[in-house]
């Protein structure tokens, strides 16, 4: 089991807990535990190799959860998970997909109206059952409806996150092999696209493909071998997530990987310029078209060098205007994870999140951060134990004092005084300005009615944004890979307004949003709308996600000077303080 799956399963104990009613402070262990599991960049199953000591250094994560993730990474299965299962249908699991319905309405479902999995919530909701529940009517049956068909639409890709993850794992496998020489994968995952269908890795090898083949089909995480060859094999592994491996020579590493890698757009684009010029490009390499002879193809550089162009970073190849910005010398100077100078949208303990303040801040610093701002959640998000204003202006103390003992001790380091604040239905923000007023940086985002009308969503951000009282708008579209399409809202609308008020948009790096998307990153940068690359972290190894974010932003082909967090803090503090 890797990481993911172990979280998958924390998750779904907490949702289960919570269907059956249990202690909400254990539904919120298992919460938590899932979300420290999800951001550890290390292999929980090698950790478990050293057993129970492997794992004492990892925050938020009790004796108890340390028991589950042993016996989860020695025998694949957790007792507590499958008796939870044996009490709560399973099908109850499927449900809690649904977009708009949590672990308490799908209680309701099961309890007053029998639907065990989503299937019946489908019937129930066609044949008007639902609006006999108190709560709901007919509207609520058209969103839950429409959710389902959105379910369907995204099932069947994997995160980002998760599929580098396995992929890593796998790649780190593969080159202990003897005779493999290079390994990598390529495809989407290679182009950093924000979701993954399959994974597909290229290997080269000095011996024959045979034994690599042996060791591919051997992976312990294999649940059945799809078909085999000579040179390429495709296994499905437990996860559900296919994987596809081709053994190339060394002569043709280069351009099998810029062929594999993509995109179909890119590859097509690249072999009519070099048909143009007397040439043909495969995954074979570069030959010269009429008489045959191989020119190149050993290196990917060597591929691009044979039609006169310089490399092309594997996030820009999508047709967009790459080849022909490579050609004149306009390809942007790529974003690096080094040009982050600090994160403006962490969570603690006082919400959502599993660490305190300073355990949060001494991850911060450890990454070699100048600053970040705790933007804890507002009141309105119940389910994340948000602030009420008391405890705000409670925590605004906590920070100074908190400042003011690194500054004592030499610490060049600030926790600026933040929050993540609602955008209420009416557009109206979820702290009072007299609030608002002594924070250095004011998040504002949309967590509920998703199923609003464009124009009414529109208005709504719109509105919030006008209030001069936001510096940064937060996952500005709401989606979530996989589980949950964008609320529909005019995002140049929302963009020309940023630019006029001084407000940021975030790129949030969390893998299961990555929002802003590379499209829409792309207009904000013409749009000359400064974007914030934050990572929503909810505990210490969540500030790792900032690489999926820094790779997404350069799909949408942004610069240092793009990023509002580039800057160091004395320029960015001014920059806030101009909303």
């Amino acid at each position: 089991m890797e990481n993911s799956e172990i979280a998958r399963i924390f998750h779904e104990i907490a949702d289960l807990l919570e269907v059956k009613g249990d202690n909400p402070f254990r539904v919120r262990s298992y919460r938590n535990a899932a979300l420290v599991v999800e951001g550890l960049p290390e292999s929980l199953r090698t950790m478990a190799q050293k057993g129970a000591e492997g794992l004492m250094h990892i925050p938020g994560i009790g004796e108890g959860i340390r028991e589950k993730i042993l016996e989860m990474t020695r025998t694949g299965r957790c007792a507590f998970h499958d008796g939870l299962l044996k009490e709560v249908p399973q099908g109850i699991l499927g449900i809690l997909k649904v977009s708009g319905v949590g672990p308490r309405k799908a209680a309701v479902f099961f309890k007053e109206l029998g639907i065990t999995d989503v299937e019946g919530l489908e019937k129930a909701a066609k044949a008007q059952r639902l609006r006999t529940l108190t709560g709901f009517g007919e509207k609520s049956e058209e969103r839950i409806l429409k959710a389902i068909k959105d379910l369907r639409s995204m099932s069947g890709r994997a995160n980002l996150g998760a599929a580098m993850q396995y992929a890593g794992a796998f790649q780190d496998y593969l080159k202990k092999i003897p005779g493999v020489t290079d390994c990598i994968p390529a495809g989407s995952l290679r182009r950093w696209k924000d979701s993954i269908g399959d994974i597909d890795i290229l290997a080269a090898c000095d011996e024959k493909a045979a034994a690599v083949m042996d060791g591919f089909a051997a992976y312990p995480d294999v649940r059945h071998v799809v078909s085999r060859g000579e040179t390429k094999s495709t296994v499905m592994l437990n996860a559900g997530l296919q994987v596809d491996i081709r053994v190339i020579e060394k002569k043709s590493f280069g351009a099998a990987l810029q062929y594999f890698t993509g995109s179909k757009a890119h590859n097509i684009a690249l072999r009519d310029r070099a048909k143009r010029m007397g040439l043909k490009i495969s995954e074979y390499g570069v030959f010269k078209e009429k008489s045959g002879a191989w020119a190149a193809g050993e290196t990917e550089e060597d591929v691009y060098r044979s039609v006169g162009l310089p490399w092309i970073p594997p996030e820009l190849r999508e047709n967009r205007g790459e080849i022909e910005a490579a050609e004149e010398g306009r390809l942007p100077e790529m974003l690096d994870v080094k040009d982050i100078r600090g994160d403006l949208h962490v969570h603690t303990n006082e919400s959502d999140g599993a660490c305190s303040l300073e355990e949060m801040a001494d991850g911060a610093i450890e990454r070699g951060y100048a600053y970040m701002a705790v933007t804890d959640h507002s009141k309105a998000v119940g389910i994340a134990h948000g602030l009420d204003e008391k405890r705000v202006l409670a925590q605004i103390k906590r920070i100074d004092e908190f400042n003011e003992k690194l500054k004592k001790r030499g610490r060049k380091f600030t926790v600026l005084k933040g929050a993540e604040v609602d955008i209420r239905a009416d557009g109206s923000l979820d702290h009072p300005d007299s609030v608002l007023d002594k924070l250095d940086c004011v998040l504002a985002a949309v967590h509920s009615g998703f199923s609003m009308s464009m124009s009414d969503m529109t208005e709504r951000i719109l509105k919030g944004i006008r209030s001069g009282k936001i510096n940064i708008l937060a996952h500005p579209t709401g989606r979530l890979i996989s589980s949950r399409e964008p609320y529909a809202v005019d995002m140049e609308k929302v963009m020309d307004e940023a630019r006029k008020y001084g407000v940021a948009l975030e790129l949030n790096s969390y893998p299961d949003r990555l929002d802003l998307n590379d499209t829409h990153l792309a207009l904000a940068r013409e749009k000359g709308v400064p974007v914030v690359i934050s990572t929503d972290a909810h505990s210490l190894r969540h500030f790792d996600n900032i690489l999926y974010g820094v790779h997404t932003a350069r799909r949408g082909w942004l610069e240092k000077k793009d990023v509002l967090n580039t800057r160091p803090l004395k320029e960015l503090m001014k920059l806030l303080k101009r909303k």
